[in-house]
């Protein structure tokens, strides 16, 4: 399925964290947290400003960012969980 989110919105598939602590205790996955980190599949043209110009997003297709626990909408496609969410509920971009 084909995905354009609109406006100021992103698509972002998280990324998941390891499964074992540095000790070697594996986590299972009943006490795991979502993971805050995730990779953008897709994003929309940009924000429209009160001038009708359009100011592109800073966040491109391929990043990885970080995003609060709580961030964004959860859907399903192609079988994937998937989170759609505002440019704004990014907190930065991971680079390196």
């Amino acid at each position: 399925m084909k995905f354009r989110p609109l406006h100021d919105r992103i698509l972002v598939e998280r990324v998941e964290s390891d499964t074992k602590t540095a000790s070697g205790i594996i986590i299972p996955d009943t006490a795991q947290e979502k993971p805050m980190q995730g990779k953008v599949l897709a994003v929309g043209k940009g924000v429209t400003l009160e001038d009708g110009s359009v100011r592109a997003l800073d966040v491109k297709q391929g990043d990885t960012v970080l995003f609060g626990k709580w961030s964004g909408t959860e859907v399903k496609m192609d079988g994937k969980e998937l989170l759609i969410m505002k440019e704004s509920d990014v907190m930065g971009v991971v680079e390196g």
